[in-house]
């Protein structure tokens, strides 16, 4: 049961991520059938949304990297105290 209402979900929100046929006439060519609302007013929100993606990158990638290699090894480390416990 859970996997068809996951498969459900997963089909709800692919077509809603696709925008109508009133959006796409006011897109830009690259963007249309992507978003939704109207075009962007400037090239500023062009910069706007590269900075956002940047940043978002930039934070999951030094995420991953604590995660998957931690460099607290130091015996004194506030993390020892609540392992060792």
């Amino acid at each position: 049961m859970k996997k068809y209402l996951f498969l459900f979900v997963v089909l709800a929100y692919s077509q809603a991520a696709f925008a109508c046929d009133a959006c796409k006439k006011q897109q830009p060519k690259f963007l249309q059938g992507i978003t939704h609302g109207p075009g962007p007013d400037s090239n500023w929100d062009y910069l706007i949304v590269a900075l956002m993606v940047f940043i978002t990158l930039y934070v999951m990638a030094a995420t991953l990297k604590c995660l998957i290699k931690p460099a607290e090894i130091g015996r004194e480390h506030i993390k020892r105290m609540i392992l060792n416990d």
